[in-house]
């Protein structure tokens, strides 16, 4: 007994399609071809002529970086994101011409392939192409990002405690420097951490109790500060803006993590300078910023209500 749906029937078998007196098929008609050569002209055009990160608002990605490491990040992640898009766009095209050609169509068997040596050649050599680009790619940002070198123009070293920040500006890089100008913050007042434009800038990060993270949304990348002897050490080529932003701890370190604030204030060269000569003289953060022209206090956030009561720290009726 043969199974019914073994059965070849005449039916099942598709018409082979037309061939010209050479034994070719049918040619794509030049209609189809220019509708295909003007498809990929407006993408190219539109993907030239516009801003495509700032179109579609970084696609996740947060805009407006201030550093050179930051701005090749960002151009990472746009090109990553449009070639995930247009392998997206091939595949769920791919989909819905499948589901439609080869729709049923009555009762007969369609035609029965059992492989495609074309096909399983490209979706096998295609992901592999495709990885290979998006690694050299990561590969050659990553490194930049972590390039440092022996003479920055500038080195601070961040310590992180719970749950502020001090900002020592040492004359050189490495444990054995010294301290020229240092500032420390408090409960009542934010840390600022002032630098110069168009100078390289080394960060010297260690911790004095657990894992935070030194993190300036600008500079789109964060660092993790480590207790102990490590020292996470990282540079950036320039910082291009001036401006007051917003830094913060990226890593839960504890009851008052969220608060754990600093700002980053971005200044010309000449200001910088004169701000350590008159951090050097003996004045203080605040004053040293007024003196080059700069709001004393934070702009970007503020200092936190530590609520620190006997309601939250100790027994309230202790006292009645």
């Amino acid at each position: 007994m043969v199974a019914r749906g073994s059965e070849v029937r005449p039916s099942a078998v598709r018409q082979s399609s037309p061939r010209d007196a050479r034994g070719r098929g049918p040619r794509p008609s030049m209609g189809r071809l220019a509708g295909l050569g003007a498809g990929g002209a407006a993408l190219l055009a539109l993907l030239t002529g516009c801003d495509v990160g700032r179109t579609f608002d970084g696609f996740g990605w947060p805009q407006g970086g201030i550093s050179p490491e930051s701005h090749r990040m960002y151009d990472l992640w746009i090109g990553s994101t449009i070639a995930a898009l247009a392998v997206g766009v091939f595949v769920w095209g791919l989909i819905f011409w499948c589901v439609i050609r080869y729709r049923k169509r009555g009762e007969a068997l369609p035609v029965q392939t059992r492989f495609n040596m074309p096909m399983e050649f490209l979706y096998t050599i295609a992901p592999i192409l495709i990885v290979a680009v998006l690694f050299y790619y990561t590969a050659i940002v990553q490194t930049g990002v972590n390039k440092t070198t022996s003479n920055p123009d500038v080195t601070v070293e961040v310590v992180a405690f719970k749950w502020n920040w001090q900002f020592n500006y040492l004359d050189k890089p490495g444990e054995d420097a010294n301290t020229v100008a240092s500032t420390l913050g408090t409960t009542e007042v934010i840390p600022i951490l002032v630098l110069p434009t168009g100078r390289s800038i080394r960060f010297e990060e260690t911790s004095k109790d657990v894992i935070h993270s030194f993190w300036v949304p600008e500079l789109l990348f964060k660092r993790d500060v480590f207790p102990g002897n490590v020292r996470n050490v990282f540079e950036v080529t320039n910082l291009d803006t001036e401006g007051a932003y917003v830094g913060r701890c990226a890593e839960l370190c504890g009851t008052y993590h969220s608060m754990m604030n600093f700002e980053l204030r971005v200044v010309s060269p000449d200001e910088y300078d004169r701000f350590i000569e008159a951090k050097r003289a003996g004045q203080s953060t605040q004053d040293a910023l007024v003196a080059i022209g700069e709001p004393p206090l934070a702009q970007t956030t503020r200092p936190f209500d530590t609520k620190r009561d006997t309601n939250n720290f100790g027994n309230a009726s202790a006292g009645s």
